[in-house]
């Protein structure tokens, strides 16, 4: 079939690969206390084999290969590791979205192979492709990465998924394999730049409804799971604002806010495992007053809430501010303006969920013994809030 199985490095690939080493010592250290170790330890090693080939392959077949073997040993971690009984409900969607995406893929290699046959990124680049069927493959590899990102309406998926995955998966989702549709979309949409003219403004519509629901749907959620996964959803609806602002300031923020939401969105799923670890439940309704008893959680969980809503000196405000010069470039003003809107509700689902934990009063009734974060712990969150400060400074 004329495939090369030919791996390179570049800027995109190095950003992703870097944040893929970062976190996989961490994920390790947050399962420390689950069973069947060994077992989990070789879906994670398999689950970074595979994402530093899929960031690294020069091949759309090897690319597709790698991108579909993810699913595996993600798939047996929420099985055996999830918390709860809907995990099966969880798993179905996963998979089921996933593979849907999968069909278009397939379909566009098809497209390409039949037209260049190669299937190789060199041949992406160089390939005349007429407009017609440049439109059709580019809008069958933007479903596909659209599934993974997730924008609306394929994002139902991805709060299941979160909720029912133990703290480490939701680690590497939130973390990692969000980013895999983004990074597709940097390495082979933007190859075409006529497709992509054509698209933006259906793209940059639909980012916007992905935010705007993504934050809505935040606000009034009681798992605190659920309100960091809709909040996912958001910020990386909000990097692509970017992308698709054509322009390299834009570009370089939602880069940048990618690699931040990385790191935040981590270290807020650890947070939130630190209490799911002790308490067993994760209803915002359980919790109130833990800056009393936990001051080493709240601290952590305060300088990650504000990273959140992209507070000047954390990392997640340079990716926005960046993203936003990049709009304001753009001559879509409208979606500048409604772009600006949306972060003010991202203060409000972050502020709202810190405010409900830390402050009010203490529940004795549901919690008798109270534990601060421990060290293994904290070592892993200064490492995170080291990052994210550095990369805000």
């Amino acid at each position: 079939m004329n495939i090369d199985v030919n791996f390179g490095l570049d800027g995109i690939s190095f950003i992703f690969l870097a944040l893929t080493a970062l976190l996989f010592p961490f994920c390790i250290l947050a399962s420390w206390k689950l069973k069947n170790l060994k077992f989990l330890f070789i879906n994670l090693l398999l689950i970074e084999f595979f994402l530093v080939l899929t960031f690294t392959t020069l091949d759309l077949f090897l690319f597709c290969l790698f991108f579909e073997s993810l699913l595996i040993p993600m798939f047996f971690i929420i099985l055996l590791w999830g918390s709860r009984d809907r995990r099966i409900k969880a798993l179905t969607y996963f998979v089921l979205y996933t593979l849907f995406g999968s069909i278009f893929l397939i379909t566009a290699l098809y497209l390409l192979y039949t037209e260049v046959q190669s299937t190789s990124f060199s041949a992406l680049l160089t390939s005349q492709l007429q407009s017609g069927k440049q439109n059709l493959f580019w809008m069958l590899l933007f479903i596909t990465f659209s599934i993974k990102i997730p924008m609306f309406p394929f994002h139902i998926w991805l709060p299941e998924a979160h909720v029912e995955a133990p703290t480490v998966g939701s680690v590497i989702l939130a973390g990692l394999l969000l980013k895999l549709g983004a990074y597709g979309m940097l390495r082979f949409l933007f190859s075409f730049d006529a497709a992509k003219l054509v698209f933006q403004p259906y793209v940059l519509t639909l980012c916007l409804i992905s935010i705007f629901i993504g934050s809505f749907i935040a606000i009034r959620q009681l798992d605190m799971k659920r309100i960091i996964a809709y909040s996912s959803i958001a910020h990386m609806n909000f990097a692509l604002l970017g992308f698709f602002s054509n322009n390299l300031f834009g570009m370089t923020g939602g880069l940048l806010l990618m690699v931040s939401h990385g790191i935040v969105s981590s270290a807020l799923f650890l947070l939130i495992g630190v209490l799911y670890d002790r308490y067993h439940t994760r209803s915002v309704l359980y919790y109130g007053g833990l800056v009393t008893t936990m001051p080493l959680f709240a601290t952590f969980f305060f300088i990650f809430i504000i990273s959140n809503f992209s507070f000047p000196g954390t990392s997640n405000f340079v990716g926005e501010l960046l993203v936003f010069i990049g709009l304001g470039m753009t001559p879509a003003k409208l979606v500048f303006i409604l772009g600006a809107i949306s972060t003010f509700f991202g203060l409000v689902y972050s502020l709202l969920l810190y405010n409900r934990v830390t402050f009010g009063n203490l529940k004795y009734l549901n919690i008798q013994k109270f534990t601060d974060v421990n060290r293994r712990e904290f070592s892993v969150l200064v490492v995170l809030v080291i990052l994210s400060t550095a990369m805000g400074f």
